[in-house]
């Protein structure tokens, strides 16, 4: 496929050839694109690198959010999700409770748990894992995708355990693969800013990660932008995460999620550009060329600018989710879940192909 080239500049064209010929961009390449506002020539690179590794395929997965607590000991800046211990709103869910949510819900192709929550003090390690087994036991044919790599850091301090005794105390009970939450910007000054009190540093978040690949389990990885990182820590995150696949070849999908904010009726000047959610998918797309898929998540995207997406390098549509709260506590606009139906039609009227998935990429049906 031939890229044109926008403008004559001389840089871009360089970039453009290191595209085509699949030589890796460096952090001084990843700076120029975001500074550059070429983005239809950075979208045009991004959607050619994924037509090589994905063709038109677009996958998703029939998936239900769980959140079994919003208490949390984390004072994250940007969280409205999160509460304290007995304050209004504060809620612990016993696996009883949410199974009765559950079945209010549940239909037989349901493929996946995705546990979202806070980091609980008040409750032992073992009631988490107490509630990844009792869902295991009651849902058997559903993979569990659960606990934050900056949880599995939490529990390890809660029960004196190692990340890999932590890890694997949660797959015997059932844990299949772990999120990509809790990366936020994967830079210490970021961290040190935004993050407040105890959260996984950058070195804990890639080794609870580093853990679990070498514990054979396959992960995801996000990124939280759009508050008070550098374009070069956007850059630097991505690149450390490009090291540890280099490294493991443990991450499935890069999941760059654009930073929402206090309220609904949050104006304009308040919320991440389309421009920017774009231009960030397409150059995550050029960056971590050693990781497959990157995700368009509709819950931060909304429907729309996610069609678009899938023209900018990204290849996944997330999934049904049921019913979102961590980024609506946060005032996004797009729906809380999904249908089946809903997400095929998405993706075909982006001009792409729909691919129903399992949470490993394992292919189930294509529309």
């Amino acid at each position: 496929m031939s890229i044109i080239i926008q403008s004559p500049d001389h840089r871009m064209a360089e970039i453009a050839e290191k595209v085509k010929h699949g030589e890796r961009l460096s952090l001084e390449d990843g700076v120029y694109l975001y500074e550059s506002d070429d983005l239809l020539t950075i979208g045009q690179l991004g959607n050619e690198v994924n037509l090589r590794k994905n063709g038109k395929h677009v996958y998703f997965v029939d998936n239900m959010s769980l959140y079994f607590t919003n208490v949390c000991e984390e004072h994250c800046a940007f969280c409205h999700f999160r509460r304290d211990e007995g304050e209004e709103g504060a809620y612990t869910l016993s696996p009883e409770q949410m199974f009765e949510y559950i079945d209010q819900h549940i239909h037989p192709d349901l493929r996946e748990f995705h546990i979202s929550q806070g980091h609980n003090p008040n409750v032992p390690f073992q009631y988490y894992v107490d509630s990844i087994r009792g869902l295991k036991q009651r849902y058997p044919n559903v993979t569990i995708k659960a606990h934050t790599a900056a949880e599995i850091e939490f529990f390890s301090r809660l029960s004196g355990l190692s990340y890999k005794e932590v890890l694997q105390t949660l797959m015997d009970a059932g844990l299949s693969t772990l999120p990509g939450g809790g990366a936020e910007i994967l830079s210490d000054r970021y961290r040190k800013k935004m993050l407040l009190k105890d959260k996984a540093s950058t070195e804990q978040w890639l080794e609870v990660h580093r853990t679990a690949h070498k514990l054979g389990m396959k992960t995801h990885a996000t990124m939280l932008f759009g508050a008070v990182e550098t374009l070069q820590e956007r850059i630097e995150h991505m690149l450390h995460l490009r090291d540890l696949q280099d490294e493991t070849g443990g991450f499935m999908v890069f999941i760059p999620n654009s930073l929402q904010p206090s309220s609904v009726n949050a104006g304009i000047k308040r919320r991440v550009s389309a421009y920017d959610n774009l231009k960030t998918i397409a150059i995550g797309r050029l960056m971590l060329d050693n990781i497959q898929h990157v995700k368009a998540y509709f819950i931060n995207l909304g429907t729309q600018l996610t069609q678009l997406a899938f023209t900018f390098g990204a290849s996944d549509a997330h999934g049904t989710i049921i019913k979102e709260r961590i980024s609506h506590a946060a005032g996004a606009l797009s729906p809380e879940g999904m249908t089946r139906d809903e997400l095929v039609w998405l993706i075909k009227g982006a001009g792409r192909v729909p691919v129903e998935r399992d949470t490993f990429y394992n292919e189930i049906k294509v529309y």
